[in-house]
């Protein structure tokens, strides 16, 4: 299949994504417990700064603003009849920025998990997971995006109905996963199970990857996990700027722009070809990103010694990916920015 973002991905060795979108949305009014998804429709000049931040940084591609434009995280609002209205006009915007760029920049439609937990342990099915995906990614197909993002998903088994789905409305896709206990994600997959899980499908990805979770740190020892699995697909790596804190009332990102250059390249060395932010970055953090992989040569992948030296220690001695349980202590590092 030939799109926006494969082809980007035949010509370029690395790919700069965009970085936070709910943290730039809160500076920019966004109050805790509204749906930033509403904003599609009733602030768009807000969602299009936000998409063109993105783009005047240097990325090739942004997600759109409808990570919890899914029926069941909208009901909270009211708002589970709006689904393709706001995933559309989502898109929409996104391919209004991306086409007035005068370059080539990937919309990608993002997809959030439900908010449900799969059965058996809840009560989401695969068949209505499944409808749920299929329902947002038609909507973000009627508005332009290029690419389906899935993203922050802990269960093996939601991101393959999300696979499933996206097969349904015939788009191109890219999943990452959120890795944020002791180097697993919240249902207990290290970085190899995904490899082996993500080979499986019957809808292949353009990409997949790790985003969000505990810090850049964390985010890379889980690359190189990827990496070590041998996959055929690009990795895709969306780290956190930094570590957060409360502060006046808001929670702050300490990863200061210097940081996030030096994660990108670290990233970039550790096997990623699709290089972002999540939460906390901003495109400050982005300009930064971008002028370290243009400007500093690739290297070696690096060690994780050479990793908590620049970025700072982890969360937890091992990743799962060599036996160790969840329970193992963290390991320390020296961390050289903050």
């Amino acid at each position: 299949m030939t799109n926006a973002l494969s082809t980007l991905l035949e010509t370029r060795d690395w790919l700069m994504a965009d970085g936070a979108t709910g943290t730039n949305l809160f500076n920019m009014g966004l109050m805790s417990g509204d749906a930033p998804e509403m904003w599609n429709v009733d602030e768009t000049s807000k969602i299009i700064a936000l998409y063109k931040g993105a783009a005047d940084a240097g990325s090739d591609i942004f997600l759109t603003n409808s990570f919890g434009a899914n029926a069941s995280r909208l009901k909270l609002h009211s708002a589970e009849g709006r689904v393709i209205e706001l995933n559309k006009a989502a898109a929409e915007l996104g391919r209004e920025v991306a086409d007035a760029s005068g370059r080539s920049i990937v919309v990608a439609g993002s997809v959030g998990p439900t908010g449900e937990i799969m059965a058996p342990m809840g009560s989401l099915t695969h068949e209505i997971a499944v409808e749920m995906f299929h329902e947002q990614a038609e909507g973000l197909k009627a508005g332009g995006a290029d690419v389906l993002w899935v993203e922050t998903i802990s269960a093996a088994e939601e991101f393959a109905a999300a696979a499933e789905a996206f097969a349904l409305a015939d788009m191109p896709w890219c999943g990452t996963m959120s890795f944020d206990t002791a180097g697993r994600t919240m249902m207990g997959l290290t970085s190899a199970d995904m490899v082996k899980k993500v080979s499986k499908l019957a809808h292949q990805p353009l990409g997949f990857g790790a985003n969000c979770g505990v810090g850049a740190s964390d985010l890379l020892r889980t690359v190189l996990g990827f990496a070590a699995g041998g996959p055929t697909l690009p990795i895709i790596a969306k780290g956190n700027a930094g570590i957060p804190k409360y502060h006046d009332g808001h929670i702050h990102y300490d990863g200061t722009p210097a940081l996030m250059a030096d994660y990108a390249v670290l990233a970039r060395d550790c096997g990623a070809r699709i290089i972002g932010g999540c939460c906390g970055t901003t495109p400050e953090h982005l300009r930064a990103m971008r002028d370290a992989l243009e400007t500093r040569p690739k290297g070696a992948a690096p060690t994780l010694d050479t990793i908590a030296a620049a970025l700072g220690g982890f969360s937890s001695a091992s990743d799962g990916t060599d036996g160790a349980g969840p329970e193992a202590s963290p390991r320390r590092g020296r961390r050289r920015r903050s």
